[in-house]
């Protein structure tokens, strides 16, 4: 049954909460900015090694979870794997039961995005990659056979299948990179930065006491970045050294314990790595990888002092004048030693708090979200 007001069903391809790696760090303060802007969210979230959450339920409306399939042959199916086991009838019951705009976190999500049913609703597919870019340079990082094949298989079937976004009636694309993509092959896209923690730049003053490179260490691109950094640029260095991230690789690992001047920080909080953001005197951002936009670039422009980072890591974001890029090991090594005792300053930071409101202020975006499907009615229709 419809009730009257702004209510927006969100289908996400994980639990949002807690909001520790940067898909969900995206979703959950979407979710935080549509409470605050008053609109009723109906949660539909996969499940898999997550928990329910009293948070996500104070938030929103109604919260509802779907186990994740899994499936012993990944490799056996048409359709992607991450959108193969997003697949629940009761999520496709729960979605027709009124007439409200949809969601879709990802095209993992869109498993019902072409479904007849669905097909007088508005619906919105919120794209963090594009995935089969994305899955090639998971391939290429992998060492192990299967998990590279896998990766193969999965790359070429979302590339096939990408085709489903036509289906939409608004793509919302976290780059400007990926709007362009999206929006020259099926039209309706919109550029809508990712959302974050951050509420203004929280720099510290004074300088900071160590150079830090932070990530998920269990993501292949992100090993690979702090291997590069360890063994090119922090190793011949006698400045102190940070890798923090969760669940580090064996080759990580063995690599930092032969330098007694950089430390290894794993299965620490988002809490943590955000106090060393704030602690470093210089945060390296480096990637082999330039799809969709980082999070931890953000972060480490509101929360940090220095900002050092390759050319695939801010090129088209709007942030390059905000950061030091180094595209060698021997650019990284100069600005390190250059910024090791250079306090950022007030203009600097004023800077900073200007360039980040123009694109990366909550507030602002999830306007330009409501606008563009139009909340302001309390009907809505596919164009």
């Amino acid at each position: 049954m419809t009730k009257p007001g702004k209510h927006l069903h969100i289908v996400s391809f994980d639990v949002p909460y807690p909001a520790n790696y940067g898909g969900v760090i995206d979703i959950f303060y979407r979710i935080t900015a549509l409470a605050e802007a008053g609109v009723k969210i109906h949660l539909h979230c996969y499940q898999y090694g997550r928990s329910e959450s009293a948070m996500l339920e104070g938030l929103c409306e109604s919260v509802q979870y779907y186990r994740r399939k899994v499936f012993k042959n990944p490799i056996y199916n048409t359709k992607p794997y991450i959108v193969a086991s997003r697949n629940s009838t009761a999520l496709i019951e729960n979605l027709t039961q009124d007439n409200y705009p949809i969601l879709f976190e990802g095209l993992h999500c869109t498993y019902y995005l072409a479904d007849e049913r669905l097909k007088d609703r508005f619906k919105i597919v919120r794209t963090h990659n594009v995935e089969h870019d994305y899955y090639r340079h998971l391939e290429k990082v992998e060492s192990n056979f299967f998990k590279k094949f896998f990766f193969r298989k999965e790359a070429e079937r979302l590339k096939r299948y990408e085709s489903v976004l036509k289906n939409a009636n608004l793509i919302a694309a976290i780059s400007t990179n990926d709007t362009y993509h999206f929006d020259r092959k099926y039209g309706n896209t919109i550029w809508l930065p990712p959302f974050h923690v951050n509420n203004e730049v929280s720099t510290q003053s004074g300088l900071g006491k160590f150079i830090l490179y932070h990530g998920n260490l269990a993501v292949g691109e992100n090993n690979e970045a702090a291997v590069y950094l360890v063994k090119k640029v922090l190793s011949s260095l006698n400045f102190p050294a940070v890798i923090a991230g969760n669940n580090p690789s064996d080759e990580l690992t063995e690599l930092v314990s032969q330098f007694d001047h950089i430390t290894l920080k794993s299965q620490i909080t988002s809490e943590e790595i955000n106090h060393l953001i704030s602690d470093a005197q210089i945060n390296l951002l480096h990637t082999n990888q330039s799809t969709g936009i980082k999070l931890k670039l953000i972060n480490s422009l509101f929360m940090g002092r220095h900002c050092i980072a390759n050319r695939k890591m801010i090129k088209d974001t709007g942030l390059e004048d905000l950061c030091v890029q180094a595209d060698n090991s021997t650019q990284y090594k100069k600005y390190i030693q250059d910024l090791w005792e250079v306090e950022l300053t007030e203009e600097a930071i004023r800077e900073r708090q200007k360039i980040l409101n123009q694109h990366f202020n909550n507030s602002n975006n999830i306007e330009i979200l409501l606008q563009a499907i139009g909340m302001n009615r309390e009907e809505m229709v596919p164009r």
